[in-house]
C-alpha cells in the first residue's frame, strides 16, 4: 500500500463539493473499481464491462490518442481521504476500491491493460468524497441521462473535416450531397444531414441502406450511382 498526494482545486455546486486534478492512468487501475448491477444486484448499478471497448480505448491511448474527459470517481472508506486546504492538496491511499467509478469505467478498465508496458498517462479526475450509496446512485443516473450524446448524423457529417472518412464513407457522402440537392432527386427534402428529424431520413440510416449497394455495383463514380439509383427509385413507385 502507498499514498499518494495530488494537487486538485476544489469546487461547490450547490450542496455538492469535489476535487477536480490529474491522475497517473497506473494509479486509477490500481486504486479504482466498479459494482456492476450484474453482479450486485442489490447495491450494484454499473453496467457490465465490454472488453473490446477496454481494447479499442487502451490502443486508441498506444497510437497516441488523448483523453481530455474527466473520470468521476467517489472516494471509499479505505481511501483515508483528507484534503489540505493551505496546500490544495488531498491524501489518499492506492489500494484497490478506495475509489468507486462512477464514470469512465471502460477507460479505466483500459488504462489496466497498459499496467506492464510502461506507458505513461495522466487524465483528468473528479472525485466526490463522503457520498452515501444513494447519492452515488443518483450522480450515476445524472450523469448517464442528463448530457445528451452527440447525434451519430453530426458526427458521421464531421469525419471528412476530421480527416478520418474511410473510401466507403466519402462515396456516400458524396451520394447523400447528391441526393439532398440534384433538382431531379426522388430524395429531395427528404434527407436530414446532421441529426434525426421526423419524416425524414437521417444520414446513418442513409447510409446503412446504401452500403450494400455499393458493394453490390462496384462503382466509384459518384454521379453514375446517383442515377442509376434515383432511376431505380422513381420506376419503383
Amino acid at each position: 500500500m502507498t499514498t499518494e498526494n495530488i494537487s486538485v482545486t476544489l469546487i461547490t455546486q450547490g450542496s455538492h463539493k469535489f476535487y477536480s486534478g490529474t491522475l497517473d492512468i497506473d494509479i486509477i487501475a490500481n486504486s479504482c473499481s466498479t459494482n456492476p448491477r450484474a453482479n450486485d444486484p442489490i447495491e450494484g448499478f454499473q453496467r457490465t464491462l465490454d472488453e473490446g471497448r477496454a481494447n479499442s480505448i487502451a490502443e486508441y491511448i498506444r497510437n497516441g490518442g488523448t483523453i481530455p474527459s474527466g473520470i468521476i470517481l467517489s472516494a471509499q472508506v479505505n481511501s483515508m481521504l483528507t484534503y489540505n486546504s493551505k496546500n490544495k492538496t488531498i491524501t489518499f491511499e492506492v489500494i484497490q476500491g478506495a475509489f468507486l467509478i462512477l464514470d469512465g469505467q471502460h477507460r479505466a478498465y483500459g488504462f489496466r491493460k497498459l499496467l506492464n508496458e510502461g506507458v505513461k498517462y495522466r487524465v483528468p479526475v473528479i472525485i466526490y468524497n463522503e457520498l452515501t450509496p444513494v447519492q452515488e446512485a443518483r450522480l450515476f443516473i445524472d450523469i448517464n441521462t442528463l448530457q445528451r450524446p452527440v447525434p451519430k448524423e453530426l458526427l458521421l457529417d464531421i469525419k471528412r473535416l476530421a480527416e478520418r472518412e474511410s473510401d466507403d464513407e466519402r462515396l456516400l457522402d458524396e451520394l447523400f450531397t447528391s441526393f439532398e440537392v440534384e433538382v431531379d432527386s426522388y430524395l429531395l427534402n427528404k434527407l436530414s444531414r446532421v441529426d434525426k428529424q421526423r419524416g425524414k431520413i437521417s444520414k446513418v440510416t442513409f447510409y446503412d441502406s446504401m452500403k450494400p449497394i455499393l458493394k453490390e455495383f462496384n462503382i466509384s463514380s459518384t454521379d453514375r450511382l446517383y442515377r442509376i439509383i434515383n432511376a431505380f427509385f422513381f420506376c419503383s413507385q
